[in-house]
């Protein structure tokens, strides 16, 4: 029996759960029994250890087991009888001013929040779009042309050169000895034999690039080098060294032409340049839409939560700030980290999953409210629209239809686009047009 529910916050709620001794000791007494059918003990055959060995063996796990599942079952009755959405687990604790007879455990715990979403039709949201241009896709084509990019000596005969002796200049690979001193002293990482970088690319700090730009193949040069105080390396951050570089070697980058030989190590087969150039436009549309369609949602996203005010379970936002803790830990062990020494408190998440927490209450009450469940036709639409970027769509769609969680997962993002779709509907949309390389986060010329 429990007795009526306390209200200690917004949320926080507590009830006293009470039931006789005598049922628990009936149960530990009725299991303790049928452990005793099976239980072993030296000079007794199976089944015939004296009880009182058995209770003396086994009585403690046992009789915890039984106020566990006894607290559990009433606190679970008690719930379901006041009606309660219990949120994450409740504490217990046992009351020390049990009437005689019976044992009290107090229950305190939180319940999810009324959420009422905000009047949809004075949302404002405000969506992107992007075109790819032909710009775009020339772009594309240097950056494929830069990754299959060939190194030759320079100035060799037929080779890029005017005919005078060489020097070394931004865009070409240079193979260099250098030795770096600090007040006359080596230091650890300042020296290196044959080792290689291309000029332009930002791999060696400025004033070593422009150290070396100008030099002839045996050519020599000492250099100051100023180290950045932020430097990585904090033994020399902030320090000046001086440089002693020479250069090995010197080789020019030659980029393969766009013809017909270009389009055919991309995959396309009859070397046409025009049918290269559409596959490269339609993989851009899709990242470009796909892009658009994350930006659009995470702005509908953002509009739901200025537009929902409610209290948030913390034992939620606990339970998720663990689970993201835990997912990072994994993902950066598959990355081949070592996170053994690596705290992950899950403080470090809690904001984060606060948002995620309160997202997951709002959509779900708009889900509820309005019949936005996915449907088994969108699901499967969505994962034949994975498949189409695949050589075999067939193992795709198998690859998630034979897995029920790969499958939750698709159902889940279809949920939120039904969402999306749904507010987008109500709410004030307006609509900016944004540079491709504004969505796509970075220079695609870098």
């Amino acid at each position: 029996m429990a007795t009526a529910v306390e209200t200690l916050g917004k949320l926080e709620r507590r009830l006293t759960i009470t039931f006789p001794v005598a049922d628990v000791r009936t149960e530990v007494e009725k299991r303790l029994k049928k452990q005793a059918k099976t239980a072993k003990a030296p000079g007794f055959r199976p089944g015939k250890v004296p009880i009182k060995m058995v209770a003396a063996q086994y009585g403690y796990q046992i009789e915890s087991d039984v106020l566990n599942d006894k607290v559990g079952r009433a606190f679970n009755d008690a719930a379901n009888e006041n009606q309660l959405r219990v949120a994450g687990f409740p504490k217990i604790e046992p009351k020390e001013d049990a009437p005689e007879g019976m044992l009290a455990f107090d229950a305190t715990f939180e319940v999810y929040p009324d959420v009422v979403v905000g009047d949809l039709a004075a949302m404002e949201v405000e969506t992107v779009s992007a075109d790819v241009t032909d710009a775009e896709i020339d772009k594309t084509i240097d950056i494929l042309r830069k990754q299959r990019v060939h190194y030759h000596t320079k100035g060799e005969a037929g080779e890029h050169g005017d005919g005078g002796e060489p020097v070394a200049a931004n865009g070409d690979r240079v193979t260099v000895d250098f030795v770096g001193k600090i007040d006359g002293e080596e230091f650890a990482g300042g020296k290196a034999e044959n080792y290689a970088f291309v000029l332009g690319e930002g791999r060696m700090l400025p004033e070593f690039e422009a150290a070396t730009i100008g030099l002839k193949v045996g050519e020599s040069k000492t250099f100051p080098l100023a180290f950045p105080e932020d430097y990585h390396g904090k033994d020399v951050a902030g320090k000046t060294a001086e440089f002693t570089i020479t250069l090995n070697k010197l080789e020019w980058a030659h980029m393969p032409e766009v013809d017909a030989e270009f389009a055919r190590s991309l995959g396309i087969e009859d070397g046409s340049v025009e049918k290269m150039r559409e596959d490269i436009k339609t993989n851009l549309e899709r990242e470009v839409n796909a892009r658009i369609k994350a930006r659009n949602k995470e702005a509908v996203m953002d509009a739901l939560v200025k537009a929902t005010d409610m209290d948030v379970p913390k034992a939620m936002i606990q339970q998720d700030s663990e689970r993201l803790a835990e997912m990072t830990r994994q993902d950066m062990m598959q990355r081949g980290m070592d996170v053994k020494a690596m705290p992950f408190p899950a403080e470090m998440f809690a904001d984060k999953a606060e948002r995620r927490v309160r997202l997951g209450l709002i959509l779900s009450q708009l889900v509820a409210d309005n019949s936005l469940n996915a449907t088994q036709e969108q699901v499967k639409a969505q994962i034949e629209d994975f498949a189409q970027s695949y050589e075999d769509p067939k193992e795709v769609l198998k690859y998630y239809y034979s897995d029920r969680r790969r499958l939750a997962e698709v159902e889940a993002l279809v949920l939120e686009e039904n969402v999306v779709n749904y507010v987008l509907g109500k709410a004030k949309v307006s609509s900016k047009a944004i540079a491709f390389d504004e969505l796509m986060g970075s220079n695609p010329q870098g």
